[in-house]
C-alpha cells in the first residue's frame, strides 16, 4: 500500500513532525544563521522583538484566538508522507518547506508562506484586504510561524488582480534573521505534478445551519492532491475573481494564502486562493503570476523595500507549454 497522509495521526509508522524533529529541520537555519555576517551598510529594516501578547494591542477575542492557535502548534505534530518527508529532510541548506508556513493569528484565519531568510510573507491580497481603504485602517499584521512563534508584519506590496501580497516581518519574538523560507520554483509544474498543500483551515463551520458552529479541523494541516492545469479561459495573470490554477489537495476556507509545493522537490509552485463551488475545483495563484509579482517589487527598488534583500528566483521560468484542460 503506497505511504498515505494521516490527519488523525492513528499510523504509526508515519513520520510526524514533531518538536524535536522540527529542531533536526531548523538545525541548518541555525547554523546559516551563524554563517551570515551582517553587513552594516545594510538598510534592512531592524526586526524588534515582541516583549509580550499584551504588547500586540489585540482585542480579547483576538488574544484568544491567537493563544488558542499557538497552544496547537506547539504542542501538536503535522504528520507527513514518508517519500515527502525524505525530501524535506534532503533539500538544500536554507530551504525549510515545512517551517516556512505562517498562519494569521485572527480568528478568520488565512495562511501565509516565507519566501526569503529576510522575513519576507507570500499571501493572497484578500487574505490584507479587500479594498485598498482597508490598507491605511489596518498597518499592521499578527502571525504565527508553524512552530508556534509569534511575529508581526507589514504589508509591502498589494496586488488585488494577481491576489498577491507580500509582507515583512518587522516584530518577532524570538527568531531574527535569517527565517525559514521555502523555494520558489524555476518552471511551472506538468499537468498532474503531485502536490503538497500546508495550510491553515478555519475553525467555524460556514455550512452549518446556524452560525458559530466549530469545524474542529487541526490549526494546521497538510494535504497530498495534483497539479490539474490552468483555466483555459482565463489570463493566468488575472486571479481577482477565482485562482487561474487548478489543483485537487484539500482545502478549507482559511488555506487562502497556502503554499502549493512540488511534492518531489519541496519547491513552490503555486498559492491557493479559492475553490470553484460549480465543480468542487480547488484553485490558486499559478507561479506565472508569483514570479512575475515577486519580480515587480524587486524591480521597483522602494526605499524601504527590496533594494537590499535576498530573494530565490534565480531565472525566468523556461519555456514550456502549461498544460490546460
Amino acid at each position: 500500500m503506497p505511504d498515505t497522509i494521516d490527519l488523525t495521526g492513528s499510523s504509526p509508522s508515519m513520520p510526524r513532525l514533531t518538536r524535536s524533529s522540527t529542531r533536526a529541520l531548523s538545525s541548518t537555519t541555525e547554523s546559516s544563521r551563524k554563517d551570515q555576517t551582517t553587513d552594516a551598510s545594510s538598510q534592512k529594516p531592524k526586526i524588534e522583538t515582541i516583549s509580550s501578547l499584551s504588547s500586540l494591542g489585540l482585542s480579547e477575542e483576538q488574544h484568544d484566538a491567537l493563544v488558542s492557535k499557538r497552544n496547537w502548534l506547539t504542542s501538536h505534530t503535522i504528520p507527513i508522507p514518508r517519500d515527502a518527508f525524505r525530501t524535506f529532510i534532503s533539500i538544500p541548506k536554507g530551504y525549510h518547506t515545512l517551517l516556512a508556513t505562517f498562519v494569521f493569528a485572527q480568528s478568520e484565519a488565512g495562511t501565509a508562506v516565507c519566501i526569503s531568510p529576510d522575513g519576507v510573507l507570500l499571501t493572497c491580497a484578500h487574505c490584507v484586504a479587500e479594498e485598498p481603504s482597508e490598507l491605511t485602517a489596518k498597518t499592521s499584521y499578527v502571525l504565527l510561524a508553524s512552530f508556534g512563534e509569534v511575529v508581526t508584519a507589514k504589508v509591502v506590496a498589494w496586488d488585488p488582480i494577481r491576489d498577491l501580497a507580500l509582507l515583512q516581518i518587522d516584530k518577532a519574538e524570538l527568531r531574527r534573521r535569517p527565517f525559514p523560507f521555502a523555494r520558489i520554483a524555476t518552471s511551472p509544474p506538468k499537468f498532474n505534478t503531485e502536490l503538497l498543500c500546508i495550510g491553515h483551515p478555519g475553525s467555524e463551520d460556514l455550512e452549518a445551519e446556524h452560525s458559530g458552529v466549530k469545524t474542529d479541523y487541526d490549526t494546521l494541516v497538510l494535504t497530498e492532491g495534483t497539479f490539474r492545469g490552468l483555466d483555459k479561459n482565463q489570463d493566468p495573470q488575472d486571479n481577482s475573481d477565482i485562482g487561474a490554477l487548478k489543483h485537487s489537495c484539500w482545502t478549507y476556507w482559511g488555506h487562502s494564502g497556502a503554499g502549493l509545493f512540488d511534492r518531489k522537490t519541496g519547491a513552490l509552485v503555486g498559492v491557493h486562493s479559492s475553490w470553484d463551488d460549480k465543480t468542487g475545483m480547488r484553485r490558486g495563484v499559478p507561479l506565472e503570476a508569483v514570479v512575475a509579482f515577486v519580480k515587480e517589487v524587486e524591480a521597483s527598488k522602494r526605499e524601504d523595500f527590496a533594494e537590499d534583500w535576498r530573494w530565490y528566483v534565480w531565472r525566468e521560468p523556461e519555456p514550456t507549454t502549461m498544460p490546460r484542460d
